[in-house]
């Protein structure tokens, strides 16, 4: 009998065919009891998902062997170091920088500049669209930044996550009111595009590595709680940018 443990590909696999599953049933059910047609381009579909199959168990295994043991190595690294600074530049720079490039957030940034555009908000110029689209993805790059900066700083000092959790949807609620209708949908909608799939990984490795490298933080109490402020800030932050723009 073949041991599967000795194939962690194999494994992979497996659990990736077992996690699309669910989608799979649910889209064969729909399609032929619901709406009682034949499922259209079948082959490109099969195609479709070994490839997706395929996919997913390489990122997976890509996460394992390469990202989060470099998180939590540069994790460990800033800890020896014991300069507060650096870690919350790089912290800072991290958050940042997987963020501007997120394709998710081109996308939302360049409808928001069309939509922005129509509305009368800006110039309907391509100048104007671009350099809207362009502060609004900055925007958001640097609330996350400053997203993973403070919860690095709740790590190191121990604060309380419900605290700032409750304190920032407070913000959130009060500058709802203030805000123009035009952003409030984008900004409330930012919050989930900033939390990629290269984002989160980095993120939860480096706090779970810090909080392993620092005496009295527990990982599991600690280590976690990152990703709530990567997808709280942004929502802050771009509503701030439409009453700055309004």
């Amino acid at each position: 009998m073949l041991n599967y443990k000795r194939f962690p590909m194999i494994n992979l696999l497996i659990s990736s065919i077992r996690d699309l599953l669910p989608i799979i049933l649910v889209i064969i059910f729909f399609q032929v009891f619901v709406l009682q047609q034949p499922i259209p381009n079948l082959g490109s579909l099969l195609l479709g998902i070994l490839m997706v199959i395929i996919g997913l168990s390489l990122f997976i295994h890509g996460l394992k062997i390469g990202l989060f043991p470099m998180g939590e190595a540069m994790a460990h690294a800033f800890a020896r170091k014991g300069s507060l600074f650096w870690l919350l530049a790089f912290s800072f720079a991290l958050g940042f920088g997987t963020t501007v490039a997120e394709p998710a957030l081109i996308a939302i940034a360049q409808e928001a500049a069309e939509v922005a555009a129509n509305g009368e908000m800006i110039e309907d110029t391509e100048e104007a669209k671009s350099n809207y689209a362009l502060g609004l993805r900055f925007t958001v790059a640097i609330s996350v930044g400053f997203a993973i900066l403070l919860g690095v700083l709740r790590i190191v000092y121990g604060w309380p996550v419900q605290y700032l959790i409750i304190s920032g949807y407070l913000s959130v609620v009060i500058m709802t009111g203030f805000a123009p209708e035009e952003i409030i949908g984008i900004a409330y909608d930012s919050g989930g595009v900033t939390t990629s799939t290269i984002t989160v990984p980095l993120i939860t490795a480096l706090g779970i590595g810090l909080s392993s490298s620092i005496e009295g933080r527990n990982p599991m109490i600690d280590g976690f709680g990152l990703i709530a402020f990567a997808s709280l800030t942004p929502m802050i932050f771009v509503m701030g940018y439409g009453i700055t723009l309004q």
